[in-house]
């Protein structure tokens, strides 16, 4: 099967106003509900036709909700992270170094998904 093939038109909603679309297929997802807190969280991980990670984060609780999109590209030693309207260019040694220090973690340890989110999260502010 060709991965080229099962690439669509894919436009994410971001609360910033500026939604994020780009040719891609779908990753991989996962869901899960915070009893103590009632928020329900969906995360989706896309590549892209240029071989791009993009990461949509999804809160609902109740009424009220948030929706975060945010395409990364791996350029040599460099990150570019992308949100739809704004764009920051961090090095990945920097870039990891922050997701260790955001999430509390030694040094050498490997972030997760939800870690590298609050990461992003932190950039986008």
């Amino acid at each position: 099967m060709n991965a080229a093939k099962n690439m669509e038109h894919i436009s994410l909603k971001h609360d910033n106003g500026a939604d994020l679309q780009f040719r891609g297929r779908l990753f991989s997802e996962c869901s899960w509900y915070d009893e103590d807190s009632g928020i329900f969280t969906r995360q989706k991980l896309y590549v892209t036709d240029n071989n791009e990670q993009v990461y949509y984060i999804v809160r609902k609780n109740g009424e009220a909700h948030s929706r975060h999109a945010y395409r990364l590209t791996v350029q040599g030693d460099s990150c570019l992270i992308f949100n739809g309207s704004t764009e920051i260019n961090l090095g990945f040694d920097a870039l990891m170094l922050a997701v260790r220090g955001i999430c509390g973690m030694e040094d050498g340890a490997t972030p997760t998904l939800s870690q590298v989110e609050s990461m992003l999260k932190a950039v986008n502010s």
